[in-house]
């Protein structure tokens, strides 16, 4: 199948360093219940934590998985962390059965630590409630923000034991000062790295995303979302209330705008502009402006009320003054029914796979 293997970088395989058997007799002998995964990009975090998976259902463990590497997901969609419960042995993360996702929007996680640390801790829980043992695998962000953020889903979860893949060249030194900083706060275990892994150019990476997207979205379909039934988050849009006409012709007049839509919030105004070559100055803190084309293509998730995410879909048309929304999804109106919040994510991606940007976070 096109992609089928492009999609899939860690595989199942017996043929590992001997320090992965004894890894796993430890978590075996210790009954550890939370065992969370980190090395540097492409230094085999997901392939280990297969065959551990794999190894521990051989004993007759129930695994779950909480897969937190938004740019690399293995169990679908992208943008999200996802719980998945094995049924049964498998050769990829793919074949992992979903049962909860939290919606982060963006494959990176640079800009959204307290999101990430709120879904990592959330589908945790969960996952205890349902297995044996819960894995947690890990981005490849280990230094500066990276480095706080793997600190952080430590203390958050507080694993029995915390495995770390040695590194190469100066994230050899990001991994040891990592360890040492959370040696109070779980057990260890440091991993050779195996000769196997080899690493993934960033073009390599689109495209394992793109494969990713495009099965995600396949069978979509493009729904008509009335945001007086939803609540809105992840954005200052549609919070406040609506411009008055002359607010919104001194704004055009000042800054050179066409105000497609606006609201005036307590201290600040927010408003969706076109036909600017964003080279003018204005004062961000009292105006929130988001560029029209921003919105076209732009990742959004469906929240159900316990604040978990029933899926994705990406914004077709803002149908700005009927206050409706038009997206493509693969929910089922069923799964659409249980929605009670839309969240804004920070990429622009098309059904196809193709990635059109990321935005900031400040930027909606």
């Amino acid at each position: 199948m096109e992609g089928e293997i492009t999609s899939n970088k860690a595989v199942y395989t017996r043929n590992v360093p001997e320090d992965r058997l004894q890894l796993v007799e430890i978590i075996d002998k210790s009954r550890a219940k939370v065992v969370m995964f980190i090395g540097d990009v492409d230094s085999g975090k997901t392939t280990t934590l297969t065959f551990v998976a794999n190894e521990l259902i051989g004993k007759g463990y129930r695994v779950a998985i909480v897969d937190s590497d938004v740019g690399q997901k293995g169990i679908l969609p992208p943008a999200t962390i996802s719980l998945g419960i094995a049924g049964g042995r498998f050769s990829n993360l793919n074949e992992v059965a979903p049962v909860a996702h939290y919606f982060i929007g963006t494959t990176t996680p640079s800009q959204h630590t307290a999101e990430t640390v709120v879904g990592v801790k959330r589908l945790v829980e969960l996952g205890k409630s349902m297995a044996d043992v819960v894995l947690i695998d890990t981005t490849g962000f280990i230094s500066g923000r990276g480095f706080d953020l793997k600190r952080l889903k430590i203390e958050a979860t507080e694993p029995d034991l915390t495995v770390f893949i040695k590194g190469k060249g100066e994230r050899e030194g990001d991994i040891r000062r990592l360890m040492d900083s959370v040696s109070n706060l779980t057990n260890t275990f440091l991993l050779q790295r195996s000769g196997e892994v080899r690493r993934y150019d960033p073009a390599e990476r689109r495209e394992i995303r793109r494969v990713k997207w495009r099965k995600y979205f396949e069978g979509s379909r493009t729904v008509e979302v009335d945001l007086s039934h939803l609540r809105v988050s992840g954005t200052s849009m549609f919070s406040g209330r609506p411009l008055t006409p002359e607010e919104r012709e001194l704004i055009e007049r000042i800054h050179g705008w066409v105000v497609l839509d606006g609201w005036k919030g307590k201290e600040e105004y927010a408003v969706i502009k076109a036909g600017d070559d964003g080279k003018r100055y204005y004062n961000r803190s009292v105006i929130k402006a988001v560029d029209f084309e921003s919105l076209s293509n732009l990742l959004v998730g469906f929240i159900d009320g316990r604040g978990l995410c029933l899926g994705l879909g990406i914004l077709k048309w803002p149908r700005l003054s009927e206050g409706k929304l038009e997206v493509l999804t693969p929910l089922s109106e069923g799964e659409l029914a249980k929605a009670t919040e839309i969240r804004f994510g920070r990429i622009r991606v098309t059904e196809t796979g193709e990635e059109l940007g990321l935005l900031m976070r400040d930027e909606l």
